[in-house]
């Protein structure tokens, strides 16, 4: 039926800027979008086993991303805006997962056998979440791995200390339980082509990951005594011709991997640990726990240096020249250091270079590549020049395991499409398969107080040298109640919470009117289940008039019925005030005027 054009602009206002639809702060902001605003009232509620199944609704990693997530989601959450006290949002996740993941919970259903069948090249999360999202649209997933072990450069890159290795097999296992193949051991280019994947395949994944360090070419490189962060973290984590560490040990580099090769240098017996990187103390790339922590085991950490020459002596390495870095990057954001006269010379017997990542070519050169061996690829769908060919992970330009595991689900997505026989790009949301901004603009809660941070406990930093035991301990039941309890709940459903009404016909207004919008009408009902009682109008941010609307499109109902409402319940009350009114059933008064 037809509205007045003032009623209409209403509802299209309210479609339109109604904020109960935007995702909280941290939800937005993270790749997978995990729901942290309700895991976290689930924690707070005691609700263990809801928690997990809500991180689990995105993604398959809750116990160790909860250890080795980057968090960005706590750089946007309102206690840092705020106040610069970001709610513990990994460790929450660690700790729900630690206390109720079990295998009863995951789900493994899948639609049935497609008959299609998919290979991914790489363990690591970007090719293990791509092959899950592939596997439960009934396609058949082999996953190719050159290591032994499952993982990827999150196994065999990040320290045991950091993340046990029986986590990640536990929770890979949920791979296994949804039918995917493994192949370990098999590296592709060298055991198996790449062609032949791509021939006998009905699409690949291509998630190799970064799995070279790049090391810059400073005079003396040859020396012995030097390797790369890459080939260190993998030999101790594998066993397998683990690099010797002798006396001192500089580690080059200003990232979290840097922190990883010292604090493992430490661990290994090392007689001091230095770290020297070109950027200055507050532009220190690597996280700051991981700084604190690394500080804690004794590590030096040397800020606003470049390598100009390594010295040897017999052959070996015996120390660094550096010279004094002024600047990292241009006006334009680009890597362009510039150096000062000062220069600094560090002894060493053991230097690691930890500088940078690049991706191996998995591909034989059938697929161009960029900076850092990345693949070129449409940055929307992952797609590549090869029609059945897809990137995702460290070999798209993920950097964090939960951006890998973002760019595996994307990759997904365009195979599923693939597949299916479906435009890789129409009617696709592709805002919402990475991070973004969240626009939701709301008041703070009245009464709101800046709290503190709760921080996980650790082992004691001389105890926790002495081997690669896990050192953070993670949250106990009252430290995670309470961290839980400062969660602001960013989200706008403040009327949903006065509104009966509106509970039993929608999740937020917004999503009531733009079906109207679709629809090009509204159940009579709705409009006439409003009591208005303005409660909505209240607390609404927008200040939004429901009940006058309702009200005005009451109105424009009964004059399309022909002047009677048409809420079928309603002919009662028009015989009521046909027989009300009639000469029958009305009183008159004896000499009254009528």
């Amino acid at each position: 039926m037809a509205y007045e054009k003032s009623i209409m602009d209403k509802v299209r206002e309210i479609a339109q800027d109604c904020q109960g639809g935007h995702m909280s702060f941290c939800n937005a902001r993270c790749p997978m979008h995990t729901d942290a605003t309700r895991y976290i009232e689930q924690i707070r509620e005691n609700k263990l086993t809801d928690a997990v199944k809500t991180i689990r609704e995105k993604l398959f990693l809750p116990g160790t991303l909860g250890r080795v997530c980057a968090h960005p989601c706590e750089l946007e959450c309102r206690r840092n805006t705020e106040y610069g006290q970001p709610i513990s949002i990994a460790a929450l996740k660690r700790y729900a997962a630690d206390k109720a993941d079990s295998e009863e919970l995951w789900d493994i259903t899948k639609k049935s056998s497609t008959g299609k069948k998919v290979a991914v090249i790489g363990a690591g999360p970007a090719g293990a979440q791509a092959a899950i999202d592939i596997s439960r649209e009934g396609h058949a997933v082999t996953i190719y791995e050159k290591l032994t072990v499952v993982g990827g450069m999150m196994r065999v890159g990040i320290p045991e200390y950091r993340l046990p290795r029986n986590l990640i097999d536990f929770e890979y296992s949920y791979l296994t339980k949804l039918g995917i193949e493994f192949k370990l051991g098999v590296e592709v280019g060298k055991d198996i082509s790449f062609d032949e994947l791509s021939n006998n395949y009905d699409a690949v994944v291509l998630a190799n990951g970064a799995h070279k360090s790049f090391v810059p070419p400073v005079k003396g490189i040859e020396a012995d005594g030097i390797t790369n962060a890459v080939d260190f973290l993998r030999g101790v984590s594998l066993g397998e011709n683990a690099f010797e560490v002798k006396g001192k040990v500089l580690v080059i580099g200003g990232g979290d991997v840097t922190m990883d090769c010292a604090r493992t240098s430490v661990r290994l017996g090392a007689q001091s640990v230095t770290v020297a990187s070109l950027e200055c103390e507050v532009e220190l790339p690597a996280s700051g726990h991981e700084q604190h922590e690394a500080r804690q085991e004794g590590v030096f950490i040397n800020c606003g240096w470049g390598a100009e020459e390594i010295l040897s002596e017999g052959g070996s390495v015996k120390a660094v020249v550096f010279k004094q870095c002024l600047s990292v990057f241009d006006a334009e954001g680009r890597f362009a250091p510039t150096y000062g006269e000062e220069k600094l010379t560090i002894q060493c017997d053991t230097l690691i270079f930890a500088t940078g990542q690049m991706v191996v070519d998995a591909a034989n050169g059938a697929l161009d590549q960029g900076a850092g061996g990345r693949y070129i690829v449409d940055r929307n769908t992952l797609s590549t020049k090869i029609d059945n060919v897809f990137v995702a992970g460290d070999s798209a330009g993920g950097t964090i395991v939960v951006e890998a595991m973002a760019l595996g689900r994307k990759a997904a997505i365009s195979v599923n499409r693939l597949l299916s026989g479906v435009d890789l790009t129409k009617d696709r949301d592709f805002k919402s398969e990475y991070d973004f901004k969240s626009e939701l603009d709301i008041p703070l809660p009245k009464d709101v107080k800046d709290t503190p941070r709760n921080y996980t406990k650790m082992l004691d930093p001389i105890e926790r040298t002495k081997s690669f035991v896990e050192c953070d301990l993670g949250f106990d039941e009252s430290i995670a109640r309470a961290e839980s309890e400062r969660c602001l709940k960013c989200e706008c459903k403040e009327c949903m919470k006065e509104c009966i009404m509106f509970n039993d016909f929608t999740l937020y207004p917004g999503a009531l009117f733009k079906k109207f919008l679709e629809d090009g009408d509204m159940e009579p009902i709705i409009a006439y289940s409003c009591n208005m009682c303005d409660q909505c109008t209240l607390v609404c941010p927008k200040e939004f008039k429901f009940a006058e609307l309702f009200g005005a499109m009451r109105k424009d109902m009964v004059k399309a019925n022909h002047g009677q409402s048409p809420m079928p319940g309603h002919k009662a009350i028009n015989m009521h005030q046909k027989l009300g009114f009639s000469k029958l059933f009305t009183v008159r008064i004896r000499g009254g005027s009528k």
